[in-house]
């Protein structure tokens, strides 16, 4: 399988208990940006149908802020940032600096 098809698995098995909470660990990792774009849309249209609370490790910002209704932005293990805006949020120049590598 690919490594899409392997994340759909993992994500479907979770799903398989009906949780009230999804805890996901970087899903766009190792995968095409074509099938991280599908991974992250079909997470957001579950948390939408099903209710679900997602908390996400990703270090892709833009990927996560695309479901996210809040963030935390962690620096060598601790919160340097939060926010419910991501728009504010992604353009913050301390984000981009610490996180972005801008």
């Amino acid at each position: 399988m690919s490594g899409g098809q392997q994340q759909m698995v993992a994500i479907a098995r979770a799903l398989m208990t009906e949780p009230s909470i999804l805890l996901i660990d970087e899903p766009s990792v190792g995968l095409a940006p074509a099938i991280v774009k599908q991974t992250i849309e079909q997470i957001r249209m579950l948390k939408e149908s099903r209710g679900l609370t997602v908390l996400m490790a990703e270090q892709s910002f833009h990927q996560a802020a695309a479901i996210s209704n809040s963030a935390y932005v962690i620096a060598h293990g601790e919160i340097v940032m939060s926010g419910d805006d991501m728009k504010s949020l992604g353009s913050d120049e301390a984000v981009r600096a610490v996180y972005l590598g801008a």
